[in-house]
Parts: C-alpha cells; sequence; structure tokens
C-alpha cells in the first residue's frame, strides 16, 4: 500500500467504492486521514460495510462540510455530459476534486529512497488503442531484464495498492482517459502515448476533450522521456509540441509503417521489422514476424512503444528482442487459443469497436470472422475496406442482422450463438485459416463484459 502523504488529521471524501475507491480509502487511513466513503450503489455500499468501512452519505446537505477533498473513482464523470451531483457541490464550494493517480504521484516518493542508489521510476502508459498490452509488454520486459516491477492501474492493482518501491524499481501504469483527465498530479518519468481513435466522446465533449484529457500526462508534468505514437495527427502534434526541434532525442517518436530516420530518437515498424534509429542512423533491428504474441501491425506498434520505453531505460536490444519473443499476450486481446488441423483459433474479444476490429482484420491473411454483440453507432460500415481476409463471417448476438446488411459481398452466416458461430467456422476451416473472435460490438447483449465474452469463446474452441 501507498499511504497518502498531505491530509493527515483532514477528512478526505471518497465518492465510488469500487477497487480504486476502497484502495484509496484503505491508503488514506493509512496517511493519518479521515476517509468519508460513499456510493451511489447499494450493492457496492453492502460489500463496503462488509469489509468493515464505515459510510456517509455524502449526498446530504451538510456532508461536505470540513471536507479537504473529494476523490472521486475513474467512471463517475465530473465534467461532461454533466458533473455528478456531489462531485458538482464540491466544485461550487471550491473543494478539490481528485482522483487516486494523483493522489499516487504526491505519495509516491518518500524519503526511503535517500538511501536507495537508483531511484524507482514511473512508467505510464496511455492511448486509445493496444494500452493494456504496452503495459503489460513493458513490464514482462522488465522483469525479464531483472529490475524489480510492478504494474498497476487501469490494469492490475489499483496504483495506492502497489507495495512501497525498492531501490531501481520501476512502476508501469496504464492510464485510460478518465484516470488522466482529473488528476492534480501527473509526474511520470517516461510517458508513452500510443494512438488516438474516437472513444468515449460523450464523458470529454468531443474528440478534442478526449486528445485534450489524453494529452495531460504530458503536458502537466512533463516527463523526462515522451514515447509518442505519430501515426495520427493528434501525435504528431503532440511531439511536436513536447521536443525544441526534430534532433531533441527527449521525444521517442513511434510508428507502424512510417520510416521516421529524421530525428534525434525514432522506433518504428515495417514489413514486420522493429527498427530503432538515433541521430540519423540504425543502431538495432528486430524481425518481430515470427512473435506469436504479437500479430500484426497493430501489435507491432505496442511492441515499438514498448521497446522505446525500455531502451529510454537503459536496456539493451537484445534482452528487449528475447523478452518480445517470450510475451505470451494478454487475454481477449490478439490471444492465440489453439490451433487445429493447421486451424489457428484467435480471440479477440477486447476488438469492441470498428477500429480495433480493423486491426485484428488486417493481422491475417485467411480469416473465418466471428462477428456480432450490441452493435455500436454505424455498426460496421467503416470496416468495409478490411474485409478482404475474410473467407466468412459468422454472426452472432443482438446485431447479427444488422451486420450482415453491411458485409455486402462478403459470405455470412448468421449463427445466433458463439457455441455454434465456433463449430461452424471450425467445421468450414481450412489447413491456414485463422478463426477469430473480433465482435466489432459491445458484449452486453450476451455477456456481462468482454471478458465472458471472451472465455466462453475459449470454452467453446476446447470443447473441439
Amino acid at each position: 500500500m501507498i499511504p497518502v502523504i498531505g491530509y493527515t488529521g483532514q477528512k478526505v471524501a471518497v465518492l465510488g467504492l469500487g477497487r480504486s475507491g476502497l484502495a484509496t480509502a484503505r491508503a488514506l487511513a493509512a496517511g493519518g486521514a479521515e476517509p468519508l466513503l460513499w456510493d451511489d450503489s447499494p450493492e457496492a455500499r453492502h460489500k463496503a460495510e462488509a469489509d468493515g468501512h464505515i459510510l456517509t452519505d455524502l449526498g446530504r446537505a451538510t456532508a461536505l462540510e470540513g471536507v479537504a477533498c473529494l476523490i472521486t473513482s475513474p467512471g463517475i464523470p465530473h465534467l461532461y455530459p454533466a458533473p455528478h451531483p456531489i462531485i458538482a457541490r464540491a466544485m461550487a464550494a471550491g473543494i478539490r476534486v481528485d482522483n487516486d493517480i494523483g493522489l499516487f504521484f504526491r505519495s509516491f516518493a518518500t524519503t526511503a529512497w535517500d538511501d536507495f542508489e537508483t531511484a524507482p521510476r514511473v512508467i505510464a502508459v496511455t492511448g486509445s488503442n493496444g494500452k493494456s498490452t504496452t503495459t503489460a509488454l513493458i513490464h514482462h520486459i522488465l522483469q525479464v531484464a531483472g529490475r524489480p516491477t510492478q504494474m498497476a492501474g487501469n490494469i492490475g492493482r489499483g496504483v495506492l495498492d502497489i507495495d512501497p518501491a525498492q531501490d531501481a524499481e520501476v512502476i508501469v501504469l496504464e492510464l485510460s482517459s478518465y484516470q488522466t483527465d482529473l488528476a492534480r498530479s501527473l509526474t511520470p518519468d517516461i510517458a508513452v502515448f500510443t494512438n488516438l481513435s474516437p472513444d468515449h466522446l460523450d464523458r470529454h465533449g468531443g474528440m478534442g476533450g478526449y486528445f485534450a484529457a489524453k494529452r495531460r500526462l504530458f503536458a502537466e508534468g512533463g516527463p523526462d522521456r515522451a514515447v509518442i505514437g505519430v501515426d495520427e495527427v493528434e501525435g504528431c502534434y503532440l511531439a511536436d509540441q513536447m521536443g525544441e526541434g526534430p534532433g531533441d532525442d527527449r521525444v521517442i517518436r513511434i510508428s507502424s509503417g512510417q520510416k521516421l530516420d529524421g530525428f534525434g530518437w525514432s522506433v518504428f515498424a515495417r514489413k514486420g521489422f522493429l527498427a530503432e534509429w538515433r541521430k540519423g542512423r540504425q543502431v538495432a533491428s528486430i524481425d518481430l514476424r515470427p512473435m506469436s504474441g504479437l500479430p500484426g501491425a497493430h501489435n507491432h506498434q505496442n511492441a515499438c512503444a514498448a521497446y522505446a520505453a525500455t531502451r529510454a531505460l537503459g536496456i539493451a536490444p537484445k534482452l528487449i528482442e528475447g523478452a518480445l519473443d517470450s510475451f505470451a499476450g494478454l487475454p481477449h486481446r490478439s490471444q492465440l487459443i489453439a490451433e487445429r488441423a493447421g486451424v489457428r483459433f484467435v480471440n479477440d474479444s477486447k476488438a469492441t469497436n470498428v477500429d480495433s476490429a480493423a486491426k485484428a482484420l488486417q493481422a491475417f491473411a485467411r480469416i473465418r470472422w466471428i462477428a456480432g454483440g450490441m452493435g455500436k453507432d454505424g455498426g460496421i460500415a467503416a470496416l468495409q475496406p478490411y474485409l478482404g481476409s475474410v473467407v466468412k463471417a459468422y454472426l452472432i448476438g443482438h446485431s447479427a442482422r444488422d451486420f450482415a446488411l453491411q458485409l455486402g459481398a462478403t459470405p455470412h452466416e448468421i449463427c445466433e450463438t458463439m457455441a455454434r458461430a465456433v463449430a461452424r467456422a471450425a467445421a468450414e476451416a481450412e489447413p491456414g485459416d485463422v478463426v477469430l473472435l473480433a465482435p466489432a460490438a459491445a458484449s452486453f447483449d450476451q455477456y456481462p463484459n468482454f471478458e465472458k465474452r471472451g472465455e466462453d469463446f475459449t470454452a467453446c474452441v476446447q470443447l473441439l
């Protein structure tokens, strides 16, 4: 646990009692604060009480009197589409509003570090797609390199729930736009921006607000190194803002597809090969094509980001190459489940939108595509340019028939259920085919979350 510094003897309200909220309450108490806990959900309140926490109804008119700060969970809106009423009251009263990420950055460093030979470091990763894989990949490389490391944030443990840092330890954080948008302190040593595509636009008031939330990770604290994907205009803008010119090697530009040889430091992947360039010359190259845990151009971008971040820590290219090769991938993200009679079965249940599904469809040559669920605005019409590799689509869930109307000449079959889709795809697949679950839709029509959908796909494959 990271005890929260700066609120000893003061009341601190905590709104939202999920994983991060309860960890925040414990960390505040450990730092000498008096946490006042509340959640709008009766189920969450009951669980908190069962764990021994005392609740305070923050909705009461006088509940915020004497409160020094309000800590809110990431899922609770504080600005768009409208602030939660308790947050609105706190802001109107001039009470500081923060989140667990802000508390972490103000509390992580302690006087114990004075005795360390090497100060601990923090790498923070944000972006639209690939955050989790990039974060896990950095963590994996550090483990292979023998560096003490912990992984937290939007993946793994809550940031305040990790152990106090050891000498030379590296903390790797995945941070969503919900987390970066509100944190009052953001001071990573290395900040990583993977890419940007439309998401959570209602929560951020549009694309500009969404990008602004991501940009705060770089603008608020000024990291020592900035690893920035420049395959979108927003990344190009951010890299330009962070550097003093093309030769400034504090900015490491990364790309999947572009050759970046005119900068002080860059890492890019083209045709399956990762290249590192510094001051106008190539210094390392890695063949990513045989690495089963990193299929497709989108994973090659993740590899570039992880390579750049760990190179910034001084880890050798050969060691990174071995770690990339041994990375097994994350569950539900281009995860190879099995191979049967020359047919691979890949679980990309996390591909819940068109952009992530497009990346999955570009990763393989002959695809038996399982798609569908609770479709989003526009359905899958935008995937037309990426259907050339699809041998046949097997459609499931609420949007199956709507998706069928948008497939054009692509062969398809409405299967309704996962079990039937897997059985039909497996029966028709030929050696060299990939049976790919990349739903391009939310899971809530048939499953509570994308993880359960991926687990069902895995179970159906294992029954074959």
